[in-house]
Formats: C-alpha cells, sequence, structure tokens
C-alpha cells in the first residue's frame, strides 16, 4: 500500500471554507457549525486551530504521522481534518476535531489530538475537556484510547435535544500560567 505522509500545521485564515466543509461532512446538520460560529470558535481569546493536510508529491516525512496515500486526491496537497481548541486559566478545552471520513482511521485524528494536547500542555493547561454526543459510539472509544474519561452528561447539549458526554484528561503540566 502506497502511503503518504500528513504534516500538521497552524491554521492559516484562507483555511476557513475548507475546514467548514470538513465539518459539514463530518456532523449532520443542526450538529455541525455555520460558517459564522465555526469563524467565532477560531477567533476566541485563547484558541487555537490547528490543520492536518497530506501531499502527495514528494512523499516527505512528517513528525505526526502517515495516511495511506488514496488514488482519488485531485490536488497535491489536501486538507484533511483540524482540531480547534482553547486555553483558558489553566484549562484546555478541545472544542472540535474533525477528520474528512476518506481519511479516517488513518491516524489523523490521533496526530491533532496530541498535537493540540502538546500545545495546551505547552500554555500550562492542568486537563483538557471536551464534549461528545453520549450515542456516538466511534468518538467515545476514540478517546477511551487516549485516555479520556466520562466526567458528567450534559442533558440535552445538542441542537437537536441529544445529550452529550463530557470528558477530560490531565495533562503533564498540571501548573496554570500566573
Amino acid at each position: 500500500m502506497a502511503v503518504a505522509p500528513f504534516t500538521i500545521r497552524d491554521f492559516h485564515k484562507s483555511d476557513l471554507e475548507a475546514l467548514w466543509g470538513i465539518d459539514q461532512r463530518c456532523f449532520a446538520p443542526g450538529i455541525s457549525y455555520s460558517r459564522l460560529e465555526l469563524a467565532a470558535f477560531v477567533r476566541l481569546p485563547g484558541a487555537f486551530t490547528l490543520v492536518a493536510e497530506i501531499d502527495g508529491r514528494n512523499g516527505a516525512g512528517s513528525r505526526e504521522g502517515s495516511v495511506p496515500h488514496p488514488s482519488t486526491y485531485q490536488s497535491a496537497v489536501e486538507v484533511v481534518g483540524f482540531v480547534v481548541a482553547n486555553a483558558s486559566h489553566g484549562a484546555g478545552h478541545i472544542i472540535t476535531i474533525d477528520v474528512l471520513p476518506k481519511a479516517q482511521r488513518w491516524g489523523i485524528g490521533s496526530g491533532l489530538l496530541r498535537a493540540a494536547e502538546e500545545r495546551l500542555n505547552e500554555k500550562r493547561c492542568a486537563f483538557v475537556r471536551l464534549e461528545t454526543a453520549v450515542d456516538n459510539r466511534a468518538a467515545l472509544s476514540f478517546y477511551k484510547r487516549h485516555q479520556y474519561f466520562v466526567v458528567r452528561t450534559l442533558p440535552r447539549y445538542y441542537p437537536d435535544g441529544a445529550d452529550a458526554f463530557v470528558l477530560r484528561k490531565e495533562l503533564q503540566s498540571g501548573q496554570p500560567d500566573e
């Protein structure tokens, strides 16, 4: 199987439309973000957005990992996922993590999550939390593999009335900024 590396980089303003398109493909209407909502999250104080892309042109390596190289890519460089997170008062929050369906199960989500946790750790966050639908088995399995645990349920969290679990993971720094 051919392998193409993926890289993780910081968000550029020109990425917003591509990220919104990915979010629309990853989540159902009513759950996915509007362009305005996604833009607002990206701009939150303390927020950062990391973008995963593959480059089929040169096969150069990446510190984050590798993914199978699908023959269907129309351009040499393609954005295949992203994570939006923020840090506030020593706490990290994963707002969303999205990977195109065709690129799921290739390690991109894990790479994005690790990179976000590293950035939050650098910002001296003691822990990171996130929310996911109580019936999203794939997400729950993914987060469990990454040492997240359920801390509570948020009734009617989503616009469609579905409940969410709040998950949490302790980070290494343990010392909030003073």
